[in-house]
């Protein structure tokens, strides 16, 4: 973690935190913690993923904390997280038993078990809707009845899915690499300061737990002609994952005897990157590779953005940026990134006076240098 806290006067200070209550709390209206989990998903899911911790109910205390500043949110639940210990790592997570709320592939039109839109704003108008001004919670009580009762009832049956991978059937052909299953206990990032070159867990951990405007901006980047070329998304899918626990008295490595401790909700997008490789008789041949992007809640943006910096970063050229590990790792990290922009705002009063006497110091040279010519 960069730089932190701000010192100064303590009478001052206290009086600043007063006013920041004030301006929370002056238009006399207390903002229930319970509303907004209930009515922020999107922000929560944004928090949850920056922050490397999984708990709605916190995030949301974050969020109000914060009166909605996601960076400062973030900041917030990485230091309370920060103060818990870790027991446990949870076994490997098989994506494969995730139960589906939405997937969707734009390299396929008929995929095996079809495409679910499932909850997006991608297929609404984006105008803004003055109905919700005046909603009432009768008004959403009477919905929620009608859903429940029509379309809910195939919804939920939809969210029980579990649906096969899309990229198995083109592993299957062998048109893309194999990807076994690697159970090597991760390089955790939140313990151990990261060093280049990064491991391949490592560079997920960071990736995952990016800026979300960071990490778009530099995807947007390759995708602009600053790394590779054109990448479609195989699949993308949103859904809640299982987590298991081995025994930690009596560890079998059976699965059988594995705890369930709990699900996630995540969003995972396998990217499909073209790409030509020279063989061994000079002649070049066209194959496909994978990027891969996986972050807590419904994060489809991010996760893209991810899967396309994990297959930048793969080609490893430190002449561009967006291949560079130690240009992107260390950039996109929001609490290390508005942390040092922050520092600005810090008393720079030494190092600004010396600088101040050196440009007055270089003025009077040029003006006696002038005066003699």
């Amino acid at each position: 973690m960069g730089y932190v806290a701000v010192k100064g006067g303590t009478h001052a200070i206290e009086e600043s935190l007063k006013r920041m209550q004030f301006e929370r709390l002056k238009n006399n209206k207390v903002l229930d913690v319970d509303v907004i989990e209930a009515g922020m998903r999107g922000l929560i899911d944004q928090v949850m993923s920056e922050s490397s911790f999984y708990s709605e109910q916190l995030a949301a205390l974050a969020i109000k904390q914060a009166e909605g500043n996601p960076e400062e949110a973030v900041f917030l639940l990485r230091a309370y997280r920060s103060t818990l210990p870790r027991k446990h790592y949870s076994k490997t997570i098989q994506p494969e038993e995730m139960r589906v709320e939405r997937r969707i592939s734009a390299s396929f039109k008929d995929i095996p078990g079809g495409q679910i839109l499932g909850a997006s704003a991608d297929y609404s108008h984006r105008m803004l809707d003055f109905d919700l001004m005046d909603e009432t919670e009768a008004e959403v009580s009477n919905w929620l009845q009608d859903f429940a009762s029509g379309e809910g009832a195939e919804f939920m049956e939809t969210a029980e899915s579990r649906l096969p991978k899309v990229l198995d059937y083109l592993r299957k052909e062998g048109l893309i690499a194999d990807c076994p299953t690697d159970h090597t206990e991760p390089d955790d990032v939140t313990r151990t300061s990261l060093t280049f070159p990064a491991s391949r867990s490592e560079k997920l951990q960071i990736l995952t737990r990016g800026q979300t405007g960071a990490v778009t901006s530099l995807a947007y980047a390759v995708i602009r002609g600053y790394g590779m070329i054109h990448p479609t998304v195989g699949e993308l899918r949103v859904g809640q994952l299982p987590i298991y626990l081995e025994n930690p008295l009596h560890p079998t490595h059976d699965e059988d005897d594995a705890y369930f401790i709990g699900e996630i909700k995540v969003t995972e997008v396998e990217m499909l990157v073209p790409a030509t490789v020279e063989k061994e008789n000079g002649h070049k041949e066209l194959q496909l590779a994978f990027g891969y992007g996986l972050c807590f809640g419904q994060n489809e943006t991010k996760a893209i953005a991810m899967s396309i910096l994990d297959k930048s970063l793969e080609a490893g050229d430190k002449n561009v940026p967006t291949q560079n590990e130690e240009f992107v790792l260390y950039h996109i990290d929001s609490v290390e990134s508005t942390g040092f922009i922050s520092h600005l705002k810090m008393p720079h009063y030494v190092t600004f006076q010396s600088k101040l006497n050196d440009v007055r110091k270089t003025r009077k040279i040029q003006s006696k240098e002038t005066e003699e010519e």
